[in-house]
């Protein structure tokens, strides 16, 4: 801005552009992840089970119990599994973190020519990056922002992650698990209830699929075709195997 307020209308510019534009991407990668994970081993693994159970001849109330016993036994086994990960991934974060603290205190000098070298391959010359380079070493915490960003490629984990991660995939497989059970709760004769429970879990591989391949950015009836093609895979082998060990 000029001393009589006036401001150069080529510098606003840039700034009113940026401020029309705007970026449509998807933000919440990790819970569409877990999600993922739950929906596709709930619809799969307890639909491959009552399939199973439907080849030995087994009738529609057994196999719902042990089809709830399954999907709870799931549930917390992945919601475990997320929150374990995650904390993992939390844990190892705090490790580098601390170490590379440390060496920005010890070892400055070597961490600004590490930081200059993350510049330089980027494409920026000696008499650019230089200024950015002492410019972080004024402000430690955002130079041990950028090294954890640009050296080690890890972002700072969200300190709810591992809870939310728990919570989203054991969710996520009870929802996914009981669409295959639903026949057998109203269909007293497990064959019936079986075909029922395979168009039905079909359908929902199907659309889950869809959706799956829409938020991934991938194609969606392919992810449609695949997801529901998995399925049935699973619960064809697990019916032909019961079928031949039935005594």
């Amino acid at each position: 801005m000029a001393a009589n307020g006036y401001t150069d209308p080529g510098k606003q510019k840039p700034l009113l552009e940026l401020e029309e534009h705007e970026e449509k991407h998807f933000m919440s990668s990790e819970i569409v992840r877990d999600i993922i994970i739950g929906v596709s081993d709930g619809l799969t693994v307890p639909f491959a089970l009552a399939a199973g159970l439907s080849g030995a001849d087994v009738p529609s109330s057994i196999i719902l119990i042990a089809g709830i016993a399954e999907v709870a036994a799931g549930a917390v086994s992945m919601g475990l599994g997320g929150y374990l990960a995650a904390k993992s991934e939390a844990d190892h974060y705090m490790r580098e973190l601390k170490r590379e603290q440390e060496e920005i205190i010890n070892v400055p000098d070597i961490e600004a020519a590490e930081c200059a070298e993350i510049l330089a391959q980027y494409g920026a010359e000696p008499h650019e990056y230089e200024g950015v380079v002492n410019a972080l070493k004024r402000n430690p915490k955002h130079w041990l922002d950028f090294m954890m960003k640009f050296e080690l490629g890890l972002e700072k984990p969200d300190p709810m992650r591992a809870f939310q991660s728990a919570v989203a995939i054991a969710l996520s497989y009870i929802m996914g698990g009981l669409v295959p059970l639903l026949p057998y709760m109203v269909v007293p004769i497990a064959r019936e209830a079986m075909v029922a429970s395979v168009i039905l879990t079909i359908l929902a591989l199907m659309i889950f699929g869809f959706a799956k391949g829409y938020f991934t950015g991938n194609q969606p009836f392919k992810s449609s075709i695949q997801t529901a093609f998995i399925g049935a895979v699973a619960s064809a082998a697990a019916y032909g195997i019961a079928k031949v060990f039935r005594p």
